[in-house]
């Protein structure tokens, strides 16, 4: 299995310790997420310290109206890095208005044209910013990932533009029946899964933080809401995470 997106980097527990667990329970690829150039290093070397984690490195949208939104030029650097397998991630948020629409915009565009760039998937944040993001995204012609995904309005955009569409464990939580529905929506090539670690624990686990190992409680309740079994999920998950990020 894969977590296609963890920020390893934000947990409190050693990064080593998680992917141990996460190897146990059988989740052999991580994608740890840097959303700050701090974080991007944090990031890189985590990955570079542990077998089956890759990193993908943005700047996120809460930062745009921040210095950390002028160093775009250190973040072009840390990507040619060869365990990075995306930018990202980046977005717009309407929910957490720490910077403008244009601000975040600005950053969201710059972020795309570096994916083009240095040919690269893009992962997207989108909190209730649908009609935004979709046009933001409708000239980029690379791999687009939708993270954490929580914005039905978009199941047919998505499929039509062949964007992968990755859930979490907040899909799993008593009054997410439209996300297990949306999630039952996409396509099988294109749907992943994902913790967000350390946040947005399964409803298993919820209230405590998140790790890459809980990703198959949320597969599990993916796999029922689409009357899949577990292993069939898991191997399509991980085949398409392989796809969308260019793994072995």
């Amino acid at each position: 299995m894969t977590d296609s997106h963890a920020h390893l980097d934000a947990c409190e527990e050693d990064a080593s310790a998680l992917v141990e667990r996460a190897r146990e329970a059988g989740v052999t690829r991580i994608v740890t997420i840097g959303t700050g150039i701090d974080s991007c290093r944090a990031a890189l070397a985590i990955a570079e310290a542990n077998e089956g984690v890759h990193a993908a490195l943005g700047i996120d949208p809460h930062q745009a109206a921040t210095p950390e939104a002028d160093r775009i030029d250190e973040l072009r650097e840390l990507l040619v890095h060869p365990k990075v397998v995306a930018v990202g991630e980046t977005g717009l948020d309407t929910v957490r208005r720490y910077a403008t629409p244009q601000e975040q915009r600005k950053l969201l565009d710059e972020q795309l044209a570096l994916a083009e760039q240095l040919e690269l998937p893009v992962v997207i944040h989108n909190r209730e910013a649908d009609a935004e993001t979709a046009s933001a995204l409708e000239p980029f012609r690379g791999t687009v990932v939708l993270h954490c995904f929580s914005s039905p309005a978009l199941v047919e955009i998505a499929g039509a533009r062949g964007y992968y569409v990755s859930f979490a464990g907040n899909a799993t939580y008593p009054n997410a029946a439209v996300l297990r529905e949306a999630a039952a929506a996409i396509r099988s090539d294109r749907i992943l899964v994902e913790t967000d670690s350390p946040y947005l624990a399964p409803q298993a686990f919820r209230g405590r933080p998140n790790e890459p190992a809980n990703v198959v409680h949320t597969l599990r309740m993916l796999a029922d809401a689409r009357g899949e079994t577990v292993e069939e999920l898991a191997a399509a998950t991980h085949s398409n995470a392989s796809a969308a990020f260019g793994l072995p």
